[in-house]
């Protein structure tokens, strides 16, 4: 899952600059998960930017529409009437999310009210770890399920890099030494022939190189 975090209220209220009339996107999707995103939360910021308003003496108009998410268009289009009369949106969803909105609804201001963290998932009530840094170039095959590119502090291919103490990281003693786990995993698989395999760099000219990235599937038609 996506994984995203509140902007500060002061960040969200100088994008809306001169704008009154907001209504604030919620997304049922990924951010709602991690507690940032979801309907709750939507009805909480336009609250908080009422407040915000009120106090500098500023009459605001602030409402809420729930999608179900916001990286589908036809999720979008049923929000379509909400936007009738209304200078700004501010969306809940990932980056993601924010640009579908704006493509869908170019005439309007769509304002971000998260940071995009990672790709990850959860390891406590309230904490998500990232798990993959979507490179485009998966060798989890060859690590045991462990991702050295997210896990290991210096991305390390090819590892341990002798530092670990403890079997934890040397650049951070809170985050455990993700080869000394690879290892593990590959011993319990039996197969540790993998630890000793050379791996060449990652092609990410598959994932994260940059420009915009696509993905068909020839097998399905619309």
């Amino acid at each position: 899952m996506i994984v995203a975090e509140r902007k500060p209220l002061a960040e969200i209220v100088a994008a809306l600059g001169k704008c009154r009339k907001v209504l604030v996107v919620s997304c049922s999707g990924c951010t709602a998960v991690c507690f940032t995103g979801g309907a709750k939360q939507a009805e909480v910021l336009a609250s908080s930017i009422r407040m915000h308003y009120r106090v500098a003496g500023v009459p605001v108009n602030t409402g809420t529409v729930a999608v179900t998410r916001q990286c589908d268009r036809e999720f979008l289009q049923p929000i379509e009437h909400r936007l009738t009369g209304v200078d700004a949106v501010v969306s809940l969803a990932c980056g993601v999310g924010v640009q579908f909105l704006a493509e869908a609804f170019a005439d309007l201001w769509v304002v971000p009210a998260l940071n995009t963290r990672f790709a990850g998932g959860r390891v406590g009530t309230t904490l998500w770890e990232e798990r993959c840094r979507m490179c485009g170039d998966c060798i989890l095959h060859l690590t045991g399920g462990i991702c050295p590119v997210t896990r290991c502090s210096k991305s390390l291919l090819n590892g341990p890099c002798g530092g670990a103490a403890g079997e934890h990281c040397e650049i951070d003693s809170s985050i455990p030494c993700a080869w000394i786990h690879i290892y593990e995993r590959l011993k319990r698989a039996g197969r540790l022939e993998l630890w000793q395999k050379l791996q060449q760099p990652k092609d990410w000219s598959r994932g994260n190189a940059g420009g915009l990235g696509r993905l068909a599937r020839e097998d399905y038609s619309e």
